[in-house]
């Protein structure tokens, strides 16, 4: 008896392999057949980039997709996010798949014959706008795996949720915005998400690899404002001032001790960056005010609570220490939480990858310092947010133009294996729940 059930799981079990491998062909044939669609896309994307909540136009390319596919479809949700509910032919869990739509305040440089000439008005300065970190390219690929899915829905078990969201690089001063206010909203509800999944670009990994990492793979941020006033005088005579230019050199400089003295860097990396000092109008007046804004990045709370009072009491004492004040607003505009692949659900889907992109071209990636506001999904359900591969095979990481810059530059032969993972993601992690 022991041995007829014995056979009897191996017949089930090679029978579950059988069919999960003939998926995953059906679903490399049906990128492969669409890739040029991606790639057309994410030119049209990259051509037209929009900002933060104004994602107008993106939205509406989305939209006009998903309902061809005879996906369910809600626009609106935070501002210009579309949401797509596809209701596979089988019973199942719920998976949410994340894109981000928003473009970067940046003026492209590069000579693509689709680069971007956008330009616009931002925080009351003329500006390029760009798809600087890729954002057009999780579109493109998510309205791919959208449409391999659609054609296999009725063997899907489970319903997958497209999640197109808005602002992911933050909303417009005074605005709220992204992933947070699409929590709030309720987009992981009706129906309730069980998990999701998410990839970014990544200019400085090769085409064909994908790069994760369990637990914190990206940092909390925190963005912070110092105001320093002291007493204006004439430059000629410093001895009458107190001058919040010399003290918020200080304070710069002291900050750096957080780092090297404070933070056990055996642990957690850590960062505190200033980014921008404003103060004075010319060059004989020592002005009453200088203003600073800056970042700071950690990976666990403990480590967050430390940087943040550690920055009040740096700023406002060294402020005293030279007759002046020191105002600290942390966070000033935004908060993002550590991006956590939840370490369960990563060990369950490695295999998923490994068998998508082989398993040469599945690494272990350092923490990154960057931050991600997925964060906020994966606060409310387990989630696994991965890199892919856009440096051209034979770059040098060290020399690829970085995210956020003029030079931004992706490989678009790497299109293809994003589409293959998260559809392969999703279904997988229907079928293990079967």
């Amino acid at each position: 008896m022991r041995r007829f059930y014995f056979v009897l799981l191996v017949m089930i079990s090679s029978n579950v392999l059988a069919q999960k491998g003939s998926l995953r062909m059906e679903v490399s044939k049906k990128a492969l057949s669409i890739e040029k669609k991606v790639i057309d896309w994410r030119r049209d994307l990259h051509e037209h980039p929009e900002l933060g909540n104004g994602e107008v136009r993106t939205a509406g390319i989305v939209a006009k997709h998903l309902e061809s596919l005879g996906i369910e479809v809600q626009t609106g949700v935070a501002k210009t996010g579309v949401v797509g509910i596809l209701k596979g032919g089988k019973p199942g869990p719920v998976v949410a798949l994340r894109a981000d739509m928003d473009g970067l305040p940046v003026t492209e440089r590069g000579n693509l014959p689709f680069a971007s000439k956008v330009r616009t008005t931002y925080n009351g300065q003329e500006v390029g706008v760009m798809h600087a970190c890729g954002h057009d390219t999780h579109v493109a690929i998510l309205m791919g795996v959208a449409e391999v899915l659609a054609s296999i829905r009725k063997d899907i078990p489970g319903t997958v949720k497209f999640i197109f969201q808005p602002a992911e690089e933050g909303a417009p001063h005074g605005e709220e915005g992204g992933a947070e206010l699409m929590v709030k909203e309720g987009v992981l509800e009706n129906p309730k998400v069980e998990v999701i999944f998410g990839l970014h670009i990544n200019s400085q990994t090769p085409v064909g690899d994908i790069t994760y990492r369990p637990g914190g793979v990206m940092a909390a941020v925190n963005d912070l404002k110092i105001t320093v006033t002291g007493r204006q005088a004439h430059g000629a005579y410093p001895w009458s001032s107190v001058d919040p230019v010399v003290i918020s050199a200080q304070i710069v400089n002291n900050l750096q001790t957080i780092v090297s003295r404070n933070l056990n860097v055996t642990e957690n990396p850590g960062v505190v960056t200033i980014g921008a000092i404003n103060g004075g109008v010319r060059s004989n007046i020592i002005p009453e005010k200088v203003e600073m804004l800056g970042t700071i990045r950690n990976f666990t709370k403990e480590d967050e609570a430390m940087f943040i009072e550690r920055v009040k009491t740096i700023a406002t004492k060294t402020a005293e220490s030279g007759g002046g004040t020191a105002e600290v607003k942390i966070p000033y505009s935004n908060h993002y939480p550590v991006t956590f692949n939840d370490i369960p659900l990563t060990e369950k889907m490695l295999p998923s990858l490994k068998a998508t992109a082989g398993a040469d071209h599945v690494k272990l990636k350092p923490p990154v310092t960057g931050a991600e506001d997925f964060s906020f999904y994966q606060e409310k359900v387990p989630g696994l947010f991965i890199f892919l591969g856009g440096m051209p095979k034979g770059g040098d990481p060290l020399k690829a133009p970085s995210h956020h810059t003029p030079d931004f530059f992706i490989d678009e032969s790497g299109f293809t294996l994003g589409v293959n993972a998260l559809s392969n993601l999703a279904l997988d992690y229907m079928n293990l729940k079967k």
